[in-house]
């Protein structure tokens, strides 16, 4: 999102634009804070509330982070983040940001993050490859979370057999701790609500239903199904990619009001922006 956009809204003005919907579906009885250490569905896996997304329009091994920041400047982000005890990562080969993680383990225990990436692998083959290019891009012997990046299809299953037999083992083994999907339509998303497989779901979630796979009842309903059986639910496009940027204090108050939901990415792109956020989830996390 565009950080002059992210910045220049503050908590009393985002306040005034509280819609109704939203002030009459929820309620917060803590505050939260982008260093709440939560557990990551049944995976076993805790993490920080807040993960750091590093693939703004990302596409194209390319993101805002890797063409504006760079690879010193990504780490020099990661590490900030880690200084305020957020310590998950969150990265794609589509977005190319896997050396800049690597520079940022090269100062940070690797014991002390946990990692997320995102593949389009389809068969064993283009799997297998993944796993060891990716761990040799990232510096690492493992990957915390493995995802099938932007499922569509609602036979996802079907179609991604081959990498996700792969995926299956590499858990057994310990080249990675858990695996799931990014969903980007309703119909891979109900596939994964019921897949036995998917243990952490990327799912899309707030209060307008902007950049949704439909509109929020409809989304809701089927996520609560997911954390009701165990998944993980990590939320995305917590501001609408973007199209929510009046509204961040709205956005935020509503995911952090949702309990089937464990954690969430924003895609930062400055230390600002970092201490912006960390500013506002205390205070968006008020009970109405």
């Amino acid at each position: 999102m565009d950080r002059r956009h992210f910045i220049k809204s503050t908590a009393a003005t985002s306040m005034l634009a509280l819609s109704p919907l939203a002030l009459q579906n929820f309620t917060i009885s803590k505050k939260k804070y982008i260093s709440d250490r939560v557990m990551l569905g049944n995976t076993g896996i805790e993490v920080s509330r807040l993960a750091m997304g590093t693939g703004t329009h990302g596409v194209a091994r390319q993101s805002n982070q890797t063409r504006q920041l760079g690879i010193k400047g990504v780490a020099d982000l990661l590490q900030a983040a880690f200084d305020r005890g957020v310590f998950f990562w969150d990265s794609a080969d589509q977005y190319g940001t896997h050396p800049h993680l690597k520079e940022a383990l090269k100062r940070i225990p690797r014991e002390k993050v946990v990692i997320l990436s995102k593949t389009h692998a389809t068969t064993e083959k283009e799997m297998l490859e993944d796993l060891d290019r990716f761990r040799s891009e990232l510096g690492t012997d493992y990957i915390d979370v493995m995802l099938l990046h932007m499922m569509m299809d609602e036979n996802w299953p079907e179609k991604k057999a081959g990498a996700m037999n792969v995926l299956s083992k590499a858990r057994e083994e310990g080249t990675i701790r858990s695996h799931g999907v990014s969903c980007h339509s309703l119909k891979a998303l109900k596939t994964a609500a019921q897949s036995d497989w998917v243990q952490v779901d990327l799912a899309r979630i707030n209060p307008a239903g902007a950049a949704m796979d439909a509109s929020v009842p409809v989304v809701v309903e089927v996520l609560k199904q997911m954390k009701a059986s165990g998944k993980a639910v990590m939320g995305m496009k917590i501001f609408g990619a973007g199209r929510l940027q009046d509204r961040i204090d709205e956005c935020l108050q509503y995911v952090l009001a949702q309990e089937y939901v464990d954690c969430f990415t924003i895609g930062i792109e400055t230390q600002t922006q970092l201490k912006d956020l960390e500013k506002r989830l205390p205070e968006a996390s008020i009970a109405i």
